[in-house]
């Protein structure tokens, strides 16, 4: 199942679709770089592919931490890298009254996991016309996603999809429960699996996520076993160097053989 979005190539094979960019927009030459390079994964292995990157991070541990270039020029990269290579772009949008601003730069809205239960968030981003991708929240089950995605419904847009990013458990430390993909299938909608985000360890003593990216290929997996439609994944060329989340991106050389594996174990559950 694939999102509408008429961008969105090569949704006549049988293939996965995967969200992947880079955590924060940090300046057009990396954002370009990192998308070249995932365009070039897609066009050889025919893999729909959305290119993500978030405009302004709002949930960070400290007050220090990056949090954006600013709105306007980070919106307009991903502008540029969408009509560059042809392909759809999504961000996250924090507040309802940045829903308008994104939408005119991106194809897809995002809800982030902590906002999903926002209702004028929702509806905000449901109202641009634009695609909406809702992750659940790591305090939720899954069966709460059917009242966040009616809500986008009612107010008018059906075209959603449904991400999950695993669960809280323990202390700064997450866990995924594979469950949730089927039951979120059966509502209806795309499915993705959120790779790097559902290996995060947040809210660390030093006040800097950590994460688990040697875990990155084991998730992919069973996710794609498992009947995801989509996965999102952050990556970038240089992860120790990425001004947020580089503790659990995938290093942007390991994607292709990456998504080589996954491909055939898509083909293999067909």
């Amino acid at each position: 199942m694939f999102p509408k979005l008429p961008s969105l190539k090569y949704t006549h094979t049988d293939n996965f679709f995967i969200m992947a960019g880079p955590c924060a927009i940090e300046g057009e030459e990396i954002a370009f770089e990192i998308a070249e390079k995932i365009n070039g994964i897609s066009d050889r292995l025919q893999l729909p592919w959305i290119f993500k990157g978030s405009y302004r991070k709002a949930n960070r541990s400290r007050l220090d931490s990056f949090t954006g270039i600013g709105d306007e020029k980070a919106l307009t990269i991903l502008r540029k890298v969408g009509e560059h290579f042809g392909v759809p772009t999504v961000t996250d949008i924090h507040e309802s009254r940045e829903a308008e601003m994104a939408a005119a730069y991106v194809d897809v809205l995002q809800i982030p996991a902590f906002l999903f239960r926002q209702t004028e968030l929702l509806v905000a981003a449901a109202k641009t016309g634009k695609a909406v991708n809702i992750k659940k929240g790591q305090f939720a089950a899954s069966s709460a996603m059917q009242h966040a995605a009616q809500k986008v419904v009612d107010s008018g847009n059906t075209n959603i999809m449904l991400t999950d990013r695993g669960n809280m458990f323990g202390y700064g430390d997450m866990i995924v429960d594979f469950r949730n993909i089927t039951w979120m299938k059966q509502m209806g909608y795309p499915v993705i699996m959120d790779i790097t985000h559902s290996l995060q360890q947040p809210n660390q003593g030093s006040g800097v996520t950590g994460g688990l990216p040697e875990m990155i290929e084991t998730i992919a997996k069973a996710a794609i076993a498992t009947g995801a439609d989509g996965l999102f994944i952050e990556t970038h060329p240089r992860p120790k160097e990425a001004l947020s989340d580089g503790a659990n991106m995938l290093q942007i050389d390991l994607l292709e053989p990456l998504m080589e594996k996954l491909l055939k174990i898509r083909k293999a559950i067909l």
